[in-house]
């Protein structure tokens, strides 16, 4: 009989040294992992203007900001921001709008090489354009503590003729004016006339280093071209602020603004890192963070569909909110990436459409609760309205494609941002909405031979009257074990909890059939019973969460077949859908990571975007959710550790958010976990699956063992604040926590080096 091996748990509270420790080692990681991290452009991009996603080079800081476009002698920064939107509620009259751009003209470039390269780490963009012996640099940067862009121009070899213009867009019922006084140079671009709310937004811009706007850029003398943008949300006169923060902006100034710039991205990357073998998967796990983290921090203005960069007055799908999964699918990473500032922009509009789906809830279907449409804006705007060239599918003036899923796929997001983190202030914002939508299915629903059914219920945009539509039954689930799990912890509608729980106990089950000799998912029970074009059939698994490692052997069979049979790893629709609901059932994880490398390597773009796919920032979940998910998965009340991750692939990750408000830290090397930390926000208890098997292990509270835990499942109470570190046998806490990766640095070894193609457009 092999002896027992124990293992060690050191639970240490976190004291504010050690806290400010730990936080100094984690900005010490993030700077060598992710400044190891850039892209290349070696060509003008060639979609920009574009009603759908650019592929030029993108910066922002969550409300404002710039797509680089042009060829290298006419350069234009295409303005944009969040709150930028003309605001109605009808169809094809609403949607974000682009503001306008800063033009920079170098006529000596013309036909000169172009290179621009993004640094992720400190979200500069530095281009060089060089023909034969002229060199102009462009070094650009959008401030991310203030709605400011800096544009540093300088030649080298010889001297260069420079314009330089700011230009507001127009038509589209817009008005416009432009002026220049005292040298701020500005524009104002408004949506006033014909509208549900007024909406504006003005620019101001100068030069540093050159007294006019033409100019010849001189070797060793360079030009600062400094915008700043208000809006009529942001601000009570817009043109005068933004005049009067421009004004303000020398030299020294910059340099305050350049600091806080580089102190917000260090925290940014801080929040929470991963280091992998692979460096073509990393560096995309990266670039897609700085995607979300450029383009999402206004909490009443979430990014549409193409993030913040909208480059035309006629973006496609109105650029909105699309309800379907659009919407919800670029904040999925942002949960477990701890980037909860850049997830919070998510529910202000769902929340803002509240009434309106009640109304349609009560006149359409004679339900309490809410239906929503497929489309919608922000504060309230419904983008889809009255869209009569679609016929059946609007009803009541509303676009819904038969579909009644649209505010249940919505509470995905609320319910991981909940068990994320458990955040009670939190819960008491969204519960109203997500009591709302239990109401409706509670109505909806009908009691059938013991069973809850849903009738007429199309599965797919316009698939008909479907029976028991599979998504339907995931999202409706999640819906009521969230209502029923935030009501408990709120102490509110405990009358509303026998309903819910015999809905959840009798809720019909998942239709099934046969597909290449396999059972696999059926889309719905009757009705459609499979689509080829998208990946519908597995999101009852995933963003719905109702299938996992703890459900039944035949329920994770009967989804590893649906993954294997469908094999839709490259999808416009459900790619970011697909990988992680291979995670969430175990299928092969040499098979998911081999998929994702060829989906990083082959089917994206250097900008952050999915290339030949039009739906903009819904992807930028992809590669970290998937990644993390594999590192590190709460689910059903579960932890795991390299769950779905191969034990010879090394990695590191360090404050994974997990379900029930963990922040987790780990390391695989040569086939072993070399430790786990695991961060209790909330004092909740945990269990984690052991990692290292079944054997012993050792709880210590302030350094002193206190209890001995067995078996393969480890549970333990935690404390709000406590940290908890995990190690094998005979490892002091001291030894464990050298082996943190805030302790760095320390490289893995046999790293996968960037693929080539990652350097080129």
């Amino acid at each position: 009989m092999k002896r027992a091996v124990a293992l060690l748990v050191c639970m240490i509270p976190v004291e504010p040294a050690l806290a400010a420790q730990e936080d100094r080692g984690m900005r010490d990681e993030a700077r060598r992992i992710v400044s190891r991290h850039r892209t290349v452009f070696t060509n003008p991009p060639r979609r920009i203007p574009s009603r759908t996603q650019t592929d030029a080079p993108l910066l922002g800081n969550g409300d404002m900001a710039v797509a680089l476009g042009g060829p290298p002698e006419a350069q234009r920064l295409w303005l944009c921001k969040n709150d930028f939107w003309r605001l109605k509620s009808k169809y094809n009259t609403s949607g974000p709008r682009v503001f306008g751009g800063i033009d920079v003209n170098i006529p000596d470039l013309k036909g000169a090489d172009y290179r621009v390269e993004q640094s992720l780490f400190d979200a500069v963009t530095q281009a060089t354009f060089t023909k034969g012996d002229l060199t102009v640099k462009m070094r650009a940067w959008v401030a991310a503590t203030e709605n400011v862009v800096v544009v540093r121009l300088s030649a080298e070899g010889r001297t260069a003729d420079v314009s330089v213009g700011l230009a507001p867009a127009t038509g589209g019922g817009s008005d416009h004016e432009t002026g220049s006084t005292d040298g701020v140079h500005w524009a104002v671009r408004t949506f006033v006339s014909d509208v549900d709310i007024p909406s504006g937004a003005a620019a101001a811009m100068r030069l540093l280093g050159a007294d006019a706007l033409s100019f010849t850029l001189q070797p060793g003398k360079p030009v600062t071209v400094i915008a700043a943008m208000r809006s009529v949300f942001k601000s009570k006169a817009p043109l005068a602020d933004a005049r009067h923060l421009v004004a303000g902006l020398d030299g020294a100034r910059l340099k305050d603004l350049w600091q806080a710039h580089t102190a917000w991205w260090l925290g940014f990357w801080a929040k929470s890192l991963v280091e992998l073998d692979d460096r073509a998967i990393e560096q995309r796990y990266y670039l897609s963070n700085y995607v979300m983290g450029s383009c999402s921090r206004d909490p009443e203005f979430p990014p549409g569909i193409f993030g913040t960069w909208v480059t035309t007055d006629s973006p496609a799908w109105a650029g909105d909110y699309h309800l379907n999964y659009n919407h919800m699918a670029p904040f999925y990473a942002l949960y477990s990436s701890n980037h909860i500032e850049q997830a919070d922009p998510y529910h202000a509009p769902v929340l803002a459409s509240i009434e309106r789906g009640r109304w349609y809830a009560r006149n359409i279907l004679n339900c309490r609760g809410i239906l929503l449409p497929v489309g919608i804006g922000p504060k309230g705007i419904e983008t889809t309205r009255d869209c009569l060239r679609h016929g059946a599918n609007v009803v009541k003036g509303g676009l819904f494609y038969g579909q009644k899923s649209n505010a249940a796929y919505c509470v995905v997001n609320l319910s991981m941002r909940w068990y994320l983190t458990y955040d009670k202030a939190y819960a008491k914002t969204v519960y109203p909405f997500v009591r709302e939508v239990a109401d409706f299915w509670e109505d909806y629903l009908k009691l059938e031979d013991g069973r809850y059914v849903i009738h007429k219920d199309a599965v797919h945009e316009g698939s008909g009257e479907n029976f028991n539509s599979i998504v339907s039954l995931g999202l409706a689930r999640n819906a009521f074990e969230t209502a029923l799990d935030m009501s408990r912890e709120l102490g509110v509608d405990p009358g509303c909890h026998k309903k819910w729980r015999h809905i959840l106990e009798h809720l019909s089950g998942f239709a099934t059939q046969e597909m290449g000799g396999k059972t696999v998912f059926r889309y719905t029970e009757r009705g459609t019973p499979w689509v080829r074009g998208n990946t519908l059939g597995i999101q009852h698994i995933y963003p719905a969460g109702a299938i996992g490692l703890d459900s039944e052997p035949t329920l994770l069979r009967i989804s590893r077949n649906t993954i294997e049979v469908m094999g839709r790893w490259v999808d416009n629709n459900g790619s970011n859908s697909f990988f992680p609901a291979a995670v969430r059932v175990g299928y092969d994880p040499n098979v998911i990571l081999k998929q994702l490398r060829d989906y990083v390597t082959r089917h994206c773009q250097m900008n952050g975007f999915a290339a030949h796919n039009p739906h903009g920032i819904e992807n930028c979940s992809t590669v970290p959710n998937t990644v993390n998910m594999m590192l590190c998965m709460g689910h059903q009340n579960v932890l795991r550790v390299f769950g779905v991750w191969p034990r010879d692939r090394r990695a590191r990750f360090a404050s994974i958010r997990a379900e029930g408000a963990f922040l987790v830290s780990s390391e695989l090397a040569d086939g072993q976990v070399r430790y786990v930390m695991i961060r209790s926000e909330r004092g909740r208890p945990c269990t984690l699956v052991n990692p290292w098997g079944g054997k012993a292990v050792v709880l210590h509270r302030s350094g002193k063992p206190s209890e001995t835990i067995r078996g393969e499942r480890l549970k333990f109470a935690t404390s709000v604040g406590e940290q908890m570190l995990l190690g094998p046998a005979g490892t002091s806490a001291a030894e464990l926590r050298s082996r943190l990766v805030p302790a760095g640095p320390r490289r893995l070894g046999g790293c996968q080096e960037l693929h080539p193609d990652l350097t080129q457009m």
